[in-house]
């Protein structure tokens, strides 16, 4: 359990940035993974106040604040219903609901967890984080970018007509997955393909299947994954083992995205 000598609570980002740069100070989210540490904190920020915990839709994008729950994600209707329930299935097998009405979307994309199912998806859409200096950032580069004491402040994903899969294996319900792929293929045919909990974080397996991939086609991905050197071991699974449910969990993903394609 963290201990912390302060509690504050901006009124401004300008404020929270401030208060942020000192290495003493933590900004807070739901403290779910927090609440596991045993650190001493000079000053906890809470971003409450900073309005940042809605979801706006617009006809190029959905703008998600850093303090929306993975709940409030969870049930939007107008994400639900673009990406085709994409989302919610990324979310769906995280601990529970309880603990889902307390994440918050911009700490568990911020922390860039090896683990964090959401960011896997986030990862096949066209999505961006907005930091208070930084400005606006592909996911993609944000991943790989090192910690720094800016703030996340929304996710932007661009609505690009797309076909979309998630799929994850655990071992358990609610555990942390032993692998994950998402997947989209957007209407100029070309196809994003992303692992997570490799166990690291998400990355993306580059591909060359055609707009209508048939068994051939898919086969061929799958022997090129044979010699894609970004699985590990852990103690969830072997590197082995997360190779064979790469391919597994590639030919299901895919097949879906082509029946709901057909349909």
């Amino acid at each position: 359990m963290f201990t912390a000598q302060n509690y504050l609570m901006p009124a401004t980002l300008e404020e929270a940035w401030v208060l942020n740069q000192s290495k003493s100070n933590k900004i807070i989210g739901g403290m779910l993974w927090l609440k596991m540490e045993h650190k001493n904190i000079s000053t906890i920020i809470d971003l409450s106040a900073l309005e940042l915990g809605s979801i706006d839709e617009t006809d190029e994008e959905f703008k998600i604040g850093a303090t929306c729950t993975l709940r409030e994600l969870e049930q939007h209707q107008g994400i639900e219903k673009f990406f085709a329930g994409m989302i919610r299935h990324s979310l769906e097998s995280i601990v529970g609901v309880q603990f889902r009405n307390l994440a918050t979307v911009g700490g568990s994309i911020y922390s860039r967890f090896g683990f964090s199912d959401l960011l896997t998806a986030f990862m096949a859409l066209e999505s961006y984080v907005e930091l208070y200096k930084g400005g606006i950032i592909s996911l993609q580069d944000y991943v790989n970018m090192p910690y720094d004491r800016d703030i996340l402040t929304r996710v932007i994903i661009k609505k690009r007509n797309c076909k979309t899969a998630y799929i994850s294996f655990r071992n358990t319900a609610t555990d942390f997955p032993v692998l994950a792929c998402a997947i989209s293929k957007i209407e100029e045919g070309a196809w994003k393909i992303i692992y997570g909990a490799r166990p690291g974080k998400a990355l993306e397996f580059e591909n060359n299947l055609p707009e209508e991939p048939d068994l051939a086609d898919i086969d061929g991905a799958i022997e090129k994954l044979k010699s894609w050197e970004h699985f590990a071991s852990n103690m969830r699974g072997s590197k082995e083992y997360r190779k064979a449910l790469a391919a597994s969990l590639l030919k299901k993903a895919v097949k879906h995205i082509m029946e709901t394609a057909g349909a």
